[in-house]
């Protein structure tokens, strides 16, 4: 019988007075839950059971154990056979012929040939081994005799006892007897022990050989992170890359795979291999599927490099070390040198690491260049170091327009004009700088007609951002465009006038540009540069539009790379990097140069000029209109954190917002309809917002003024 429990509490529902009685109340126990049925139990432990990682993990060591032994009985079949048979050599002539080495199929051919004179001459004394052997048995089997009653008959005479003629023949009677009974006693356990001693030795060379399918090896080996590089990896991997042409010719030539790979070099945090390929597999073939061979060797896409060295029908492949590539390169020797100086003629930029983990540096004398890339991957921070070297020339000039404002600021005082910005202004004011830039080049190329010797100090014109400006839909005063590509927008065409004649003269434009396409990159003005970068990019044709068909067709893919994780990582092609032989780009792993060490930079550089005074197109200091300037310093991000739009604005002119707080912020916005507003827990400021808060008030000032 189940008994109550019985609960006393207080009840204070309803209340009736000071002096209420207590009331007590008997709860019962609540009703067990239902058993489950017997079968339903079992059934969830034998679920368990077979499911739980001990039972996974011992069912694994069964199979791999079991398939030990399967492997190394194949491969010890395999042995057996080419041991009897020519096989080896007419594999290793048929991996001759695929490889296009006809010599060496012609060697291998004569050793197979004369390996068949061999073994027929075996075979015919086979013929006549078993009369020969019969002869030969007699006549020893009499010899022996002879010799055993020979003896006998000298014990006989020594002893003087007839009896022993026989003895040495007994003896020997009685030790074949006893090699007899001695192999009876062992030929039962033999035949019972001997096919688990055979099973053990297949077991060994399979073990040994890892003769077992992946799924059956311990965690550990089974997820390959890591495995070092070796031939037959290699090999494997291109035989699994689903080409018919290239499987068929590698199953042909068996092991001998491994004669299409050159010797396996280490380079920097990777390994390095030539892979020549069988006849009718093109190596356009292997580049396309450069992530499914990346996963055959155990490595991420990122991981591996393919290039098209200078030898016919070969593959360069560079497989990095598990890992290596997230690792950072070290700081720039601009930073860690202190007393580093420039030479702009005959010195090069220390500009980070190949993938070797050699040092690259560029030529920067009488280049364009032009870097490329998506947002926030690196651009103005590789522009900017290649720029901080530079200064550290002290012959060096700079013009520069910076289209977004705030990575440049420390160049105040070494250019001797400075842009920053993103405004139609800005942008009207950079283009006047370029056409300066083009009048500059014009008066140096007519001093040079006079005086043909004559050497001009180098003048830089960097433009970074340059995409606002090709996409500036502004018309000056005759109305000629100032963005766009055709021949009447000025910025396109003072541009295309540098790339045209400015080397001559040490006139160089530079420019940094995101997200290439045919309307904010034209295809004149990429082409005109002779230094071309780019960091990681969409698709394969921004990779051409950046890099040039030459390049992408040789191996180079930016596309490749990683957005967000290879910031600083860029693809190379220029004479002014060191490239190896028969490549047409290089992958340079950048120094990265932080805003603080910039700027430590920049003050060594102006510590070897005597002063350059610096001139803001667009002034400081003159009656600002905060609304347009919070736009401009949005630029192209949809949204911006509040504290960052402070910054940005100190920046533009810390007289008039260097005191600014978050207050006067948002007194400025407040009734525009663009004040500040939350975004995953964080208050920012909305482009679009800005954008039609600035169109409105244009309206009503319209508006205004036409009444």
């Amino acid at each position: 019988m189940t008994e109550n429990v019985i609960n006393l509490h207080k009840t204070t529902d309803p209340p009736t007075g000071a002096n209420a009685p207590t009331v007590l109340t008997v709860v019962p126990d609540p009703a067990p839950a239902p058993r489950l049925p017997l079968w339903v139990r079992s059934g969830r432990a034998i679920r368990t059971a077979l499911t739980h990682d001990v039972t996974k993990t011992s069912a694994r060591a069964v199979a791999r154990h079991a398939l030990y032994v399967y492997g190394g009985g194949r491969i010890v079949a395999r042995r057996t056979w080419e041991a009897r048979t020519p096989a080896r050599y007419e594999r290793m002539m048929r991996a001759a012929e695929a490889a296009g080495n006809l010599d060496e199929a012609r060697e291998w051919e004569e050793r197979g040939q004369r390996f068949r004179e061999a073994r027929h001459r075996r075979r015919m004394d086979l013929l006549h081994s078993p009369l020969d052997a019969a002869r030969g048995a007699a006549v020893s089997a009499g010899t022996g005799v002879g010799v055993l009653v020979a003896l006998g008959v000298c014990m006989a005479i020594a002893t003087k006892d007839a009896t022993e003629v026989v003895t040495p023949l007994m003896a020997v009677i009685k030790f074949i007897n006893l090699m007899i009974t001695i192999v009876q006693v062992v030929w039962g356990p033999a035949l019972t022990i001997g096919p688990f001693l055979a099973l053990l030795a297949l077991w060994s060379v399979g073990a040994h050989q890892k003769a077992a399918p992946a799924w059956s090896m311990p965690e550990h080996q089974r997820s390959g992170e890591g495995e070092p590089i070796t031939p037959s990896i290699v090999v494997k991997a291109l035989r699994d890359l689903g080409v018919p042409a290239l499987r068929n010719a590698i199953k042909e030539m068996g092991d001998a795979g491994a004669s299409m790979l050159g010797p396996i070099r280490i380079a920097g945090c990777g390994v390095e291999v030539d892979v020549t390929l069988p006849s009718g597999v093109s190596t356009i073939e292997v580049q396309q599927r450069r992530r499914k061979l990346a996963e055959n060797l155990t490595r991420h896409e990122h991981e591996v490099f393919i290039t098209i060295p200078e030898a016919a029908r070969t593959v360069r492949l560079w497989v990095a070390d598990s890992g290596a590539l997230d690792q950072p390169i070290g700081p720039s020797p601009l930073v860690t040198d202190e007393t580093m100086t420039a030479d702009y003629k005959k010195g090069r930029a220390p500009w980070g690491q190949d993938l070797r983990g050699d040092a690259a540096a560029l030529s920067l004398y009488q280049r364009h260049l032009l870097i490329t890339g998506l947002s926030n991957q690196g651009k103005t921070a590789s522009l900017r170091a290649l720029a901080l070297w530079a200064a550290l020339d002290k012959t060096v000039e700079f013009r520069l327009a910076d289209l977004k404002g705030g990575d440049w600021v420390m160049f105040h005082g070494l250019a001797t004009v400075l842009i920053q910005g993103p405004t139609d202004d800005h942008v009207i004011k950079a283009t006047e700088m370029v056409e300066g830039v083009v009048d500059e080049m014009n008066r140096r190329i007519e001093a040079r007609q006079s005086d043909p010797n004559i050497e001009f100090p180098a003048l830089l014109c960097i433009v970074d951002e340059a995409q606002v400006a090709f996409m500036c839909p502004v018309k000056d005063d005759d109305g000629n465009p100032y963005g766009g590509s055709r021949a009447t927008s000025r910025y396109f065409m003072a541009v295309r006038k540098v790339h045209n004649q400015g080397r001559a003269v040490n006139v160089l434009m530079w420019q940094g540009t995101q997200d290439p396409t045919d309307q904010n990159l034209p295809k004149l003005v990429r082409e005109g540069a002779h230094t071309r970068a780019a960091l990681a990019l969409g698709t394969e044709s921004q990779a051409r539009m950046a890099l040039g068909d030459k390049a992408v067709d040789g191996g180079a893919a930016p596309n490749l790379l990683r957005p967000g994780l290879d910031q600083g990582t860029l693809v190379v092609a220029s004479s002014g990097i060191d490239i190896p032989k028969g490549q047409s780009s290089i992958t340079v792993r950048t120094h990265f140069i932080g805003h603080d060490e910039a700027t430590a930079i920049a003050d060594r550089a102006k510590a070897l000029r005597s002063g350059v005074p610096t001139l803001r197109l667009i002034e400081q200091g003159e009656q600002r209109d905060a609304l347009a300037d919070i736009a401009s310093v949005l630029g192209t991000d949809a949204r911006v954190l509040t504290q960052d739009v402070l910054k940005r604005l100190a920046v533009l002119d810390a007289s008039a917002y260097g005191k600014w707080s978050f207050i006067d912020l948002k007194r400025e916005l407040d009734g525009t309809g663009a004040e500040p507003y939350k975004s995953d827990g964080r208050m920012v400021i909305g482009r679009d917002r800005l954008a039609r808060a600035l169109a409105d008030r244009d309206n009503e000032g319209s508006t205004s003024a036409s009444e």
